[in-house]
């Protein structure tokens, strides 16, 4: 890497944010752009999201397929804020409070119909998110802010269905599970993003008690990118058996001052999500597709098959009590 490259990076960055508040500018508050948000799914980010964004004093009305897939949300959502208000001494009726300001439908053109921003955090599939943003785009406010919280696809080929004014409004929002814990957003973003956009999502994610990053719209954005290379050579260690699964994490947490390791944090987030962001890079990413360091292993396949996605599932490359 060249500082060259570098420069090349921030001189983008200042390119895209000139315009932003100078000396003397009082702060953007997205309060004044940014009241309702819909959120598109509702499973362990999309409730996740939910729940920071309402506990935030947002209005949100969070979608899904089934009614039964909402009450899972809404339940996830409702344990996660009484271990909270247990925790901090909430006051009793802070739950319930917070779940107020939270709406449900499986209505999914309805659940869009006045909202500022919304949030896509559906299955990672791009031809199913093309249609829900194309069938979106049909029925949302114009100045409706679209966002997906894809892991492994770009921002470019979800938004490849839309208007050109509506792709000037569309980024990725890019959430860490679990969402009430981890506090970076990354913000990914196209040539033609409107770069006043940019600054109201920065202010947003401030708004809502997270740290944003800007990143051009990239396969795996800045995280995924780096660490999707440092667990497969992790797996690769153990698959050719230089070393076992415990040592390399325990090598990494003492060694390289990590708080897990790599097969730890793969089991955390899940070995599904770590297959599906490989398998998309091999299969189309560009620059990336038909590498053969990012084709997933027979070994990774075969734990996929048997249902071993990590602490989600009680098994991954620990066993863990449900």
């Amino acid at each position: 890497m060249s500082l060259t490259s570098n420069s090349t990076a921030l001189r983008r960055q200042r390119q895209v944010l000139d315009h932003l508040r100078g000396k003397g500018q009082p702060d953007i508050d997205p309060r004044a752009t940014i009241s309702h948000i819909a959120i598109y799914g509702a499973g362990i980010m999309g409730s996740g999201i939910a729940q920071v964004v309402a506990q935030s004093g947002y209005q949100v009305t969070l979608w899904d397929v089934t009614q039964a897939d909402l009450d899972r949300g809404i339940l996830a959502i409702r344990t996660s804020l009484a271990r909270s208000a247990r925790k901090t001494n909430q006051p009793a009726d802070w739950v319930q409070s917070i779940l107020s300001r939270i709406s449900s439908t499986t209505d999914q053109t309805a659940a869009c119909s006045s909202a500022d921003l919304v949030i896509e955090a559906i299955v990672e599939n791009l031809s199913i998110k093309q249609q829900l943003f194309s069938r979106l785009d049909k029925v949302a406010k114009p100045t409706c802010i679209f966002a997906t919280n894809t892991s492994s696809l770009l921002v470019a080929d979800v938004s490849a269905k839309l208007g050109e004014e509506r792709k000037q409004r569309m980024v990725a929002l890019h959430f860490f599970n679990p969402v009430a814990v981890m506090k970076l957003v990354e913000i990914a973003y196209m040539d033609g993003t409107d770069p006043e956009l940019l600054a109201l999502l920065k202010a947003w994610v401030h708004d809502i008690g997270k740290v944003p990053v800007l990143c051009r719209d990239t396969p795996g954005f800045i995280v995924n990118r780096l660490l999707v290379p440092y667990n497969i050579e992790a797996r690769q260690l153990v698959e050719r058996g230089d070393a076992t699964i415990e040592d390399v994490d325990t090598a990494m947490k003492l060694g390289a001052g990590y708080p897990m390791g790599p097969f730890e944090l793969m089991d955390m987030t899940g070995l599904d999500t770590g297959y599906r962001i490989m398998k998309a890079w091999y299969d189309t990413a560009p620059g990336l597709s038909g590498d053969p360091r990012f084709k997933p292993s027979p070994e990774m396949e075969q734990m996929i098959r048997d249902g071993y996605l990590g602490r989600k599932s009680g098994r991954g490359y620990y066993v863990y009590d449900k």
